[in-house]
């Protein structure tokens, strides 16, 4: 049986290709999620966007059931939502943070991420770069 990555992404990541994209560029979400299967080969993906806490944590939860990793940018969650990091942290899978932009370079308030404290590794500032390589991070983590 083939693997499966969820790949997860959180509130705004719909306007990607329209919002800022002096930070974060032209390619939309649709776009990426090509990127990702074409990188993905075989492997099943699950892509998600959502703009709601609850409904990111509770894809989260169904990924820890039914993925073999985890893909995540959790957008504006990434520095609020102690309880999207509690969900990342009960997961047994390998979980990859994506950010298009690199967050450390940002605004202060931008620096902390809660759920790098349960990611395996955190991929930023690489644009939609980001999300392909944490696809082949994945793959590599679950062989």
């Amino acid at each position: 049986m083939g693997k499966t990555l969820y790949i997860l992404n959180g509130p705004n990541l719909n306007l990607l290709g329209t919002r800022e994209p002096e930070i974060y560029g032209s390619t939309t979400l649709a776009d990426i999620e090509a990127l990702c299967r074409e990188q993905a080969g075989d492997a099943k993906i699950v892509f998600k966007q959502t703009n709601s806490e609850g409904e990111l944590i509770d894809l989260v939860q169904e990924a820890g059931e039914k993925a073999d990793a985890l893909l995540i940018n959790p957008g504006g969650l990434t520095h609020t939502s102690i309880a999207l990091m509690d969900a990342c942290l009960a997961l047994s899978i390998p979980i990859l943070e994506v950010h298009l932009s690199q967050t450390g370079a940002r605004e202060e308030f931008r620096h902390t991420s809660y759920v790098a404290r349960a990611a395996t590794a955190s991929l930023t500032g690489l644009g939609p770069l980001s999300y392909t390589l944490a696809v082949i991070a994945a793959l590599e983590l679950t062989a």
